[in-house]
């Protein structure tokens, strides 16, 4: 099925029998969708800067495996928690104090997350421990005025065991240092802004990640 998320919050379904390269292009300018995507046949919900103060009641959260709220002025995302099954997560403007809404995503394995200014605690990432990339980083507009996103350690990142490509772009724990990263054994890329030279240049010395972008989420809009 095609589910299409409606501007006003209101949600629809219609069913199809196959999706053909036409299908599959109207899907992709859908709200929610349905895509041949590597993990198989993926269950798509997308809100867009959606006015509403509240996310809207998805019909059946835990069939959704790919999920992007892009600026919405949604009060909190704490019904994240009921979509059960997430593998992709792309967040812009996080309303949240805290990460608590995602600590129960279980199967999640990409993560970004851009512009999370009430945010300084990273812990509840520590918690879902299939995540293998994780993309943080604050505005674009903050890059020139230098603003910053501090966060009380990364610490909590080094327990995830299958962390492979990491991205902070403006987001940095209260030393500014990355040396707790060292540990991470499974890390094969670290791409990092507003740290100091020296700093950046240290973790690269000091082990075998690469300096590279990390991969984008597979849904050629959500790049």
């Amino acid at each position: 099925m095609i589910v299409h998320h409606q501007a006003a919050g209101e949600v629809r379904m219609r069913p199809t029998q196959c999706l053909t390269a036409r299908t599959l292009k109207a899907a992709l300018a859908a709200s929610l969708k349905v895509l041949d995507f590597h993990y198989g046949y993926m269950m798509i919900a997308d809100f867009m800067r959606d006015a509403a103060r509240s996310m809207p009641v998805h019909p059946t959260p835990s069939d959704v495996t790919a999920l992007r709220v892009w600026h919405c002025k949604y009060k909190s995302l704490e019904s994240l928690s009921t979509f059960t099954n997430l593998k992709t997560l792309v967040i812009a403007t996080y309303p949240d104090a805290d990460l608590t809404p995602l600590h129960s995503l279980s199967q999640l394995e990409y993560l970004r997350v851009m512009h999370m200014p009430k945010v300084s605690d990273l812990g509840p990432l520590g918690q879902l421990q299939k995540l293998k990339t994780i993309r943080l980083s604050t505005l674009p507009s903050w890059d020139s005025s230098g603003k910053k996103t501090i966060v009380h350690s990364l610490a909590p990142l080094t327990g995830l065991p299958h962390l492979a490509h990491l991205e902070l772009f403006g987001v940095l724990p209260e030393d500014g240092k990355l040396n707790v990263l060292e540990n991470c054994q499974s890390l094969e890329s670290i791409r990092v802004s507003k740290y100091r030279k020296s700093e950046i240049e240290r973790i690269y010395q000091l082990t075998e990640v690469t300096n590279s972008f990390a991969p984008p989420p597979g849904v050629d809009a959500w790049s």
